[in-house]
C-alpha cells in the first residue's frame, strides 16, 4: 500500500470508512489488557520461586562474615550482597550500597536528602531560589515524577541514537549553576531501547558543571536486561570514566533486582566514590539501622554468583523476547510502508517507544482504551506529561500473554491507522 500522504481525499475517506468497520468489530470482542505499565508477567516472576525454598526453619542465616542477618547491623549491606550487585553493575564491590526492595525509592532518597540537606556540604536545594533538572526526551516518568514532586524545573533534552544530546547538556549544565542533575537510563532507555555510545558516556563524564553539586542520575534499570544472548549492547562504566576525568564525585549509579527476581520484594543498590558514600551514609544512620538482610542473603544464595545472575536473565529473555518481536514485527508489517509512524528494534529493556504522526498520539491511546486496550498515557515519557508533538507512545509488551499482545498490537495498528487518516483529511 501507498504512503497515506500520497492519497487523495476520495481515498483517504473510503479507507476511514474499511478502518471503522474493523474497529467496531474489535470493540465488539470486549477486550480488556491492561498495557500501561511494564510490568514482568506471572511466567516471568515464576523463575524466581526457587528463592522461596532458598531458607527454611532450621536454615543457617549467617553471612560470610559471620553476621546474623536476622538481627540490626550492616549499614552498607552484606559484603556478599555488595559483591553480586556490584558485579551487576560492572563496578567496585567497596563502592556499593546495599538498599531494600526499590532503587526508585533510593532515587527518591537522594533528591529528597540534597533537598534538605545539601550534597556534600553545598547548600540545601530547597533554600535555592531555584533548582534544575534536565530530562532526556523522551524519558522515564517516574523520574520527572520526582523532581516534579519536589518543585525541581525540568528542561528537555532530545534524544538521538548516541544517547542524550550531549551539545545541549554540555552547554546546559556549564553555564547554569542552578541545574543539579540529569536523569540518564544508560542502557536500553525507556522508552526506546537505545544504549548509550562510548562518546556519550566520557562526555558525561567529562562535564565541567558551573555547579559543584551537579550529579549524574545513572539509573542502569537495565544493566542485564538482554532480549539475545549474542547481540547485546555494552557500554563504558561511568564512574571509572568519571575517575579517569578527574570528576570522581560527579555520578551516582541505581540498580535493582526488580525485574530480576520480584519487583515487590527485590534488591536495590547505590554505587558512588568514597567521598559521596561518606556522606551518604552520615543520614542513613539515622535514617536506619541496616536494610533487609534476610532478602539479600536468599538473593546471593539463590544466584550465588553474577553467571548465575545472567543465566537467569537469559531465561526471562526466552519469554520476552517473542513479544518484543512480534510488536515490531507488526509494526513493520502493518505501518511500514505507510508514512504515519516511527519505531525503533530495541535489543533490550522492557519497552518499544513508537512515534506517530505529530498530534496523533493522545488520540491514539484514547481509541486503544475505547477498543479495551489501556495504554501508557500519552505525554507521560515527557515532564509534566507534556510531549510537545504529542507523538510519542510507550508500548510494553512484558505483562500481557502472547495471545493477549497479538490481539493488543492488532488494535493498536488499527487505531494508528485511523487516528492518521482522520488528521491527515483535517489538513486537507
Amino acid at each position: 500500500m501507498k504512503a497515506y500522504s500520497e492519497m487523495g481525499k476520495d481515498e483517504l475517506l473510503a479507507l476511514k470508512t474499511d478502518l471503522e468497520k474493523a474497529y467496531d468489530e474489535f470493540k465488539a470482542q470486549g477486550l480488556k489488557l491492561d498495557m500501561s505499565r511494564g510490568k514482568p508477567s506471572s511466567e516471568q516472576m515464576d523463575l524466581a520461586m526457587g528463592m522461596m525454598d532458598v531458607f527454611h526453619s532450621s536454615a543457617d542465616l549467617t553471612s560470610a562474615n559471620g553476621t546474623d542477618c536476622r538481627n540490626y547491623g550492616s549499614l552498607e549491606g552484606l559484603q556478599e550482597a555488595k559483591e553480586l550487585l556490584a558485579d551487576m553493575m560492572e563496578c567496585r564491590a567497596d563502592d556499593v550500597i546495599v538498599y531494600g526492595n526499590s532503587s526508585l525509592n533510593v532515587m527518591y532518597d537522594t533528591v529528597a536528602r540534597s533537598m534538605t540537606h545539601g550534597v556534600m556540604g553545598s547548600t540545601p536545594w530547597c533554600k535555592l531560589d531555584k533548582v534544575k533538572f534536565l530530562c532526556p526526551v523522551p524519558g522515564y516518568d517516574r523520574h520527572f515524577a520526582i523532581t516534579e514532586f519536589f518543585g525541581i524545573e525540568m528542561i528537555n533534552v532530545p534524544m538521538t541514537p548516541e544517547g542524550p544530546d550531549m551539545d545541549i547538556v554540555e552547554k546546559l549544565v556549564s553555564e547554569d549553576d542552578s541545574i543539579k542533575g540529569i536523569w540518564c537510563v544508560p542502557k536500553y532507555s525507556n522508552p526506546q531501547g537505545i544504549s548509550y555510545s562510548d562518546e556519550t558516556v566520557r562526555r558525561f563524564a567529562r562535564l565541567k558543571p558551573a555547579a559543584k553539586d551537579f550529579r549524574l542520575f545513572w539509573d542502569n534499570a537495565y544493566c542485564i536486561h538482554h532480549l539475545y544472548e549474542e547481540d547485546q549492547d555494552n557500554i563504558l562504566e561511568i564512574l571509572e570514566e568519571c575517575e579517569k576525568a578527574g570528576n570522581p564525585n560527579l555520578a551516582y549509579k541505581f540498580v535493582s533486582t526488580s525485574k530480576v527476581t520480584f519487583p515487590g520484594s527485590g534488591v536495590a543498590a547505590l554505587a558512588a566514590s568514597r567521598e559521596n558514600l561518606e556522606f551518604i551514609k552520615k543520614q542513613m544512620t539515622i535514617q536506619t539501622i541496616g536494610h533487609d538482610k534476610l532478602n539479600q542473603l536468599r538473593h546471593v544464595r539463590f544466584f550465588k554468583d553474577i553467571c548465575g545472575m545472567r543465566a537467569h536473565m537469559m531465561k526471562h529473555a526466552a519469554i520476552l523476547r517473542p513479544k518484543f518481536e512480534l510488536v515490531v514485527d507488526m509494526l513493520e508489517k502493518e505501518l511500514g510502508d505507510l508514512g504515519i509512524g516511527e519505531w525503533i528494534r530495541p535489543k533490550g529493556g522492557y519497552f518499544v517507544s513508537f512515534d506517530s504522526m505529530e498530534g496523533c498520539a493522545k488520540a491514539i491511546v484514547a481509541k486503544a482504551k475505547e477498543g479495551g486496550v489501556v495504554m501508557t498515557g500519552a505525554g507521560a515519557t515527557f515532564p509534566y506529561g507534556k510531549d510537545p508533538k504529542d507523538s510519542n507512545i510507550r508500548i510494553a509488551p512484558s505483562y500481557p500473554t502472547l495471545e493477549e499482545l497479538e490481539k493488543a498490537m492488532e488494535l493498536f495498528v488499527l487505531c494508528v491507522k485511523l487516528v492518521s487518516v482522520d488528521k491527515l483529511l483535517e489538513n486537507m
